[in-house]
Parts: C-alpha cells; structure tokens; sequence
C-alpha cells in the first residue's frame, strides 16, 4: 500500500511539474525599430494573439534589433514578427522557432541596385564596391550590397531613403534598396535608376515572420501559430500560413557571400 500511494505521489508530481512547465501567463511580441510609427497595429496583433490563446502578450516596439537578440538569448518567452536579415540571424544563432508568415504578394523581396541615371551600373560595381549605400541591417540593403561587393559595400545608413538620398547627393556612387520600397517611391528620385544584380536581386528574401524563442514551450507555439492564423486580419494578411524555414537559406547565403557572419554580427 505504501508503495502505491508512492507512485501516485510520484506521479501526481511530475504530472504537476510537466503542467507548470507548459503554462505561460504572459509574453512579449517584439516589433522592429522601424515600427515606432505603428504602434496601433503592434498592439492590434498582440491583441488578437492573447484574445485566441489566452495568454497575455504585450507588444513591445525595439529601439534596436540587438534589445531583440538579447531578449531571445534569455530563459523568458518571446516572440518577434520581423523579416529576413534578423530571422536569419535568430536561426544560424538557434534562439527560436519560425511559426508562421504574412502572406500578401510581397512576402519575399529583393535588393536592387540604384544608381545615377545615365552611368553605367557594372562599372560602378566594378571600380567603386566600397562607395555602395545600403540600409544597415536589412537583407535587402546590407546583405544585398555586400553580396554584390564582395563585402566591400561601406556606406551603412540608417533606411532605404537615406541610401537614395546619398547617390542622389553624390556621397555614394549607388545604393542597395528593397524592391517593392523602391517601387512606391521611385517617383520621389527621378534621378536615379534601377538595376537588377545577378544573383542577388531575387525574390527570396521571407518578410514578415512570426518566430518563437527557444523559452516558449512548443504546445504554446502552436496555440500561438494557430492564433495568427485564426486572426490574420489583425496582420492585414490575406492569409497567414506555417513558415517554410527553408525560405531563411537565401538571406543566410547572402550574408555568407557578402562576409557578414551570422554568429557575430552587431548593429
């Protein structure tokens, strides 16, 4: 009889121990830097995702992607919907899980080549790859422009328009911006023109990602993919769909073409 109730002891606990293990009552979903004018719609998907699972997400806007990294490095349970170049990190790093993606006709991009009009854009890569613009950060700026360059590219800058505005001014020789970007804004820098690197300027960079730290249990990731996409409404997604993690191969053969590792890099 003594042994019995042992085991029933035993195993009431460690039934008690897996049931802590799997509850979480509360996370962080991260948002980019570039999201501090989008307040509204972070918390509109954080909303929708504690509304569906039941667990209390705060959104949180980064100032920088390293308060991102250092986050997912911790024993506390995170989540980030972000593109490619820190995905990608987040993957060679093995700090998380993608779970889902925004899909909406825009969800893999490119980098294109801007230069001034009139010149000859194989010439500029040839005899100026370390005057290239790009946006620092983005696998559509940094890691596009470095692939091209043999990671000569040294003018890092803040956003895809700075990089316009540096060839437009002359500080750069030509820039390295996103495809669809350039696209909605051509209009604003008549001056310049497109072209498309060989190679590089394929759409094979994944955008809007909603990965998982290592901290959250996989019955919660799933509670978690499953709610985003019960509620891609609140992603303005006209369907959001289980992440192909395969999609993360190109950025990271980007990075390795354009010597950026991985493992080690820093804004």
């Amino acid at each position: 009889m003594k042994k019995l109730i042992s085991a029933v002891t035993l195993v009431l606990l460690i039934s008690g121990f897996c049931g802590s293990a799997f509850a979480i009552d509360s996370l962080t979903c991260w948002f980019p830097p570039g999201w501090k004018n989008k307040a509204d719609k972070a918390r509109t998907i954080a909303k929708a995702l504690s509304e569906e699972t039941g667990i209390k997400i705060r959104p949180r806007i980064a100032k920088s992607y390293p308060e991102i990294l250092k986050a997912f490095s911790t024993n506390q349970p995170n989540l980030v919907y972000a593109g490619s170049f820190v995905q990608a990190i987040i993957k060679a790093r093995g700090l998380g899980t993608p779970l889902v993606q925004n899909i909406n006709g825009k969800d893999l991009y490119c980098g294109v080549l801007v230069y001034p009009k009139g010149e000859d854009p194989v010439a500029i890569l040839a005899n100026y790859p370390d005057k290239i613009a790009y946006a620092i950060g983005a696998s559509s700026g940094e890691s596009s422009a470095k692939a091209a360059t043999n990671g000569k590219a040294a003018i890092g800058v803040a956003n895809h328009s700075v990089t316009c505005a540096a060839v437009k001014a002359g500080k750069a020789k030509a820039g390295v911006v996103k495809n669809w970007w350039w696209e909605a804004n051509r209009h604003k820098f008549p001056e310049l023109a497109m072209y498309k690197l060989p190679g590089i300027s394929i759409n094979k960079n994944p955008d809007n990602v909603l990965t998982a730290s290592n901290a959250v249990p996989v019955e919660i990731q799933k509670k978690i993919a499953a709610a985003a996409q019960a509620r891609k409404e609140a992603f303005d997604a006209p369907k959001m769909v289980p992440f192909d993690v395969s999609r993360l191969d190109f950025p990271l053969k980007l990075m390795a073409k354009g010597k950026i590792d991985p493992m080690t890099y820093s804004w």
